[in-house]
């Protein structure tokens, strides 16, 4: 029986997928991996990015300390390409043996609605835990005159603005796409490689706005070049706390979350998927973890794995709802 996920399927197929991926944590110990004794050989932790990037950074804080409690080097294995589809594959495709982590973003389920056939489906891979959480920032020019989101809101009604973004089928693309079509405006998407670059582009005045991550935006907002006008968590940031959140600037439903997600092979014994979890779990105190989190302006979470299938879902179909009414297409 084919249990590939379709947006077409509805919101029927889309409660059963939440059922799938929670079933997924659960499946029973296989005695051929010998789970008793995992790790026995190091672990190999795909990263879908560059060296470099944010969830580079994330892999490369935590996997020293996980070396050090699992008794196995936890080794970060760059995997980009393809908006993070090679790496999403190869964690897939992988021996359900607890030997292939995967460090997974948003992009796990936008490359599912953009991808004519990404090669890999939700339910190939069990949830561990949601690690990490952080929130964009939508940021404006300095020189618009919008001091409020309602106030952009209205000016993108009356002048032709433009949203700068890391590429297509990004969160900041998607965040865009999503404050489109909650206040039913519409604003031109930009694409640019990468956040930095979108961001520069606001300050330089070639876009107007940006959803752009708060680490790279927290300086320009700070020395007056950009004016941040709200985040995209379901609470105020941390990293800028005054700033309202987009729900409380008026705009309900523009909850967007940068996530950091950690999976499995769907068929990894459940005692190796619990013993990841713990350990995810126990590097997230680490003060030296959480040091660097807040100073990249991220959050640690360490959610149990049924917790983390649901979230996934929830993703999963908030995304195809966006990307269908905007009509995105990958390129």
């Amino acid at each position: 029986m084919d249990l590939r996920i379709s947006p077409a399927h509805g919101a029927g197929v889309a409660a059963a997928a939440v059922v799938l991926a929670a079933l997924a944590v659960a499946v029973p110990a296989s005695p051929a991996f010998a789970a008793d004794a995992w790790p026995s050989r190091p672990v190999r932790l795909l990263v879908p990015f560059a060296p470099g990037g944010i969830f580079d950074f994330v892999g490369r804080l935590a996997s020293p300390k996980l070396s050090e409690s699992m008794g196995q080097s936890v080794i970060v294995d760059n995997r980009p390409g393809g908006g993070g589809v090679i790496a999403m594959q190869t964690a897939a495709n992988a021996t359900p043996d607890g030997y292939t982590v995967l460090l997974a973003d948003p992009s796990l389920v936008i490359n599912l609605h953009l991808q004519q056939d990404p090669k890999y489906r939700l339910q190939d891979l069990s949830a561990v835990t949601i690690f990490t959480t952080a929130s964009l920032v939508l940021a404006v020019n300095a020189k618009v005159p919008a001091k409020s989101v309602k106030e952009l809101a209205e000016l993108s009604r009356s002048s032709k603005l433009a949203y700068g973004s890391a590429g297509l089928g990004s969160t900041p693309h998607m965040a865009g796409e999503l404050f489109n079509a909650r206040a039913k405006l519409d604003v031109l998407h930009v694409p640019f490689k990468g956040v930095g670059p979108a961001v520069t582009a606001v300050v330089a005045g070639q876009v107007q706005m940006v959803f752009g991550s708060l680490a790279g935006t927290e300086a320009f907002i700070r020395d007056g070049r950009l004016r941040g006008l709200a985040t995209t968590g379901d609470r105020r940031s941390p990293a800028l706390p005054d700033l309202p959140t987009m729900v409380e600037a008026g705009f309900p439903g523009v909850v967007v979350s940068v996530w950091g997600g950690i999976f499995v092979p769907v068929a990894t014994p459940a005692t190796i998927v619990s013993r990841l979890h713990a350990e995810f779990v126990k590097v997230l105190r680490e003060p030296e973890v959480r040091a660097g989190l807040e100073k990249a302006a991220i959050e640690p979470l360490g959610t149990s794995p049924k917790e983390a299938a649901e979230f996934v879902n929830r993703e999963y179909v908030k995304w195809g709802e966006v990307i269908k009414a905007a009509k995105i297409k990958a390129e």
